[in-house]
């Protein structure tokens, strides 16, 4: 009788068994990025991206400022279904001469970055575990806006759409759509819902490009219909009931609402489920100077915006979204951009005024959820700081290349001139800020200015260390992973 064999597994095979557990022992973590309307999101995750990968100045990031953090690498996108954020061809639009800004955000993509670190964390250390995955969700703001729509009704977001649309920063912009929704007319219910949904589209493309809002514009997929375009679901729009009452209870308000119903059942809440509910970290970007610049109406808008924002965030105790809440989003970062359109003196000043504002939107929703934090940034500053005398006093100022087109004190930029601006102080008290937005500072223009990028090749082609072209892109960092890397 033939006795079994044992055969003992070889080292190669012990390595390779290892080398499973620890990729799958290995945490994940999942950041959100996504911003309201021209604050930077794709330059915000590129810059980070490129600073981790080329050993960038990043003094406050303590992993790193500590001499932990060992590598940094990208890996394949680990979901098939989502696209991968095309992080080679926005460094590469930064890297042309002249350089450009990438594109913006459009849809959703991913991508996942692995840094190895050394832990402090004698477990992680006696388990080798000394990797984290980050994958990084990028996603358009308005997608975290609709999130908003879930618990509204049709009515509600008619009567809301509506209000919008007849704000003052919106004159002018909306009254083909608004006389249509007034009094669409006609037996044939489809045409009229294919009719006013163009003209409520039109509007939104028309509110997103004027310089003189940044609001929340719902739904989000009319901008961006993606493979939705022409479908039903994308085809209804808000009506007036005020301005004919009985309308609610005929055949194109019924299409209208069950077609609302189907955008939130179809396209909404997929999205919440799929995607933002598996977030552990958040951060959301916001051009606060932007809409101090354009005046109190703006300000009015973004705040409008920052509300939607966090009640999804911090939903109500009966509401649909709290529902479904199985994990929530423990950190949240609100961050000011373009915080190099100002001096050093009014960073801070910036970050109370965005702190300001969040806590005012924060007021008119519940407050439950994870820690919120508000920062003042630039992800890839686009200036650079230097002090002129003026007048027997010493101004502090800034000084970049103005792109091709761009008009400062009379002169018309080439895009390769540099400008030197004096872009004045932001007041010391936030609320003053807010109760006297866009009046005339001293070198206020500056805000309007629109910079070229630093130009930046690939990391791995640097042959030096990456200059700090950052402000408070490190202080983020830390703030939304370093406790990830114990």
């Amino acid at each position: 009788m033939n006795r079994p064999t044992f055969e003992l597994p070889s080292r190669t095979s012990l390595r390779s068994v290892g080398s499973t557990l620890k990729d799958a022992l290995t945490p994940k973590l999942r950041l959100g990025v996504t911003g309201l309307s021209r604050a930077g999101k794709t330059v915000f995750i590129t810059a980070m991206v490129r600073n981790l990968l080329a050993g960038g100045r990043l003094p406050f990031f303590s992993p790193e400022a500590e001499g932990r953090l060992r590598d940094a690498i990208l890996e394949p996108q680990p979901d098939d279904t989502v696209p991968r954020f095309d992080y080679e061809a926005h460094l590469a639009a930064l890297g042309r001469d002249p350089p450009e800004w990438p594109d913006s955000t459009r849809r959703i993509s991913e991508l996942r970055l692995t840094l190895t670190y050394k832990p402090t964390d004698l477990l992680r250390r006696t388990l080798g575990l000394t990797r984290l995955h980050i994958d990084i969700v990028d996603y358009p703001g308005e997608w975290l806006i609709d999130l908003a729509l879930l618990d509204q009704s049709y009515a509600a977001w008619s009567a809301d759409a509506l209000a919008k649309a007849r704000a003052p920063q919106r004159a002018g912009l909306a009254d083909a759509w608004l006389a249509f929704a007034a009094k669409p007319g006609g037996s044939d219910a489809e045409q009229a819902a294919i009719e006013g949904a163009r003209l409520f589209t039109a509007y939104l493309e028309a509110a997103k490009a004027s310089e003189r809002g940044v609001g929340a514009l719902t739904p989000g997929r009319f901008l961006m219909p993606g493979d939705l375009a022409g479908s039903p679901m994308l085809t209804f729009f808000p009506l007036d009931f005020e301005a004919d009452p009985s309308a609610a209870t005929g055949p194109l308000a019924r299409l209208l609402e069950r077609r609302y119903e189907s955008y939130k059942r179809e396209v909404v809440k997929p999205f919440f489920r799929d995607h933002f509910l598996k977030l552990d970290r958040q951060i959301v970007l916001v051009d606060v100077l932007g809409a101090l610049s354009r005046g109190p109406e703006s300000v009015s808008d973004l705040e409008d915006a920052l509300t939607s924002v966090l009640s999804a965030f911090r939903p109500g105790t009966a509401s649909w979204l709290s529902s479904l809440y199985t994990r929530r989003i423990d950190r949240v970062l609100f961050a000011a951009t373009k915080a190099d359109h100002l001096s050093r003196t009014s960073h801070d000043r910036l970050e109370a005024i965005l702190m300001q504002l969040t806590e005012r939107a924060a007021e008119r929703v519940t407050h439950a959820g994870g820690e919120v934090r508000v920062m003042a940034l630039s992800a890839l500053r686009a200036t650079r700081e230097a002090e002129v005398m003026r007048q027997g006093e010493l101004l502090p100022c800034i000084c970049g290349v103005p792109l091709p087109g761009e008009v400062v004190g009379g002169t018309t930029f080439d895009g390769r001139r540099e400008a030197v601006i004096f872009p004045g102080d932001l007041p010391d008290d936030p609320r003053e800020a807010l109760a006297h937005p866009g009046r005339d500072l001293s070198g206020a223009a500056a805000t309007f200015v629109r910079f070229r990028p630093p130009r930046l090749v690939p990391a791995d082609s640097a042959g030096e260390p990456v200059p700090a072209r950052h402000i408070r892109l490190d202080r983020a960092l830390d703030y939304l992973i370093g406790d990830w890397l114990p």
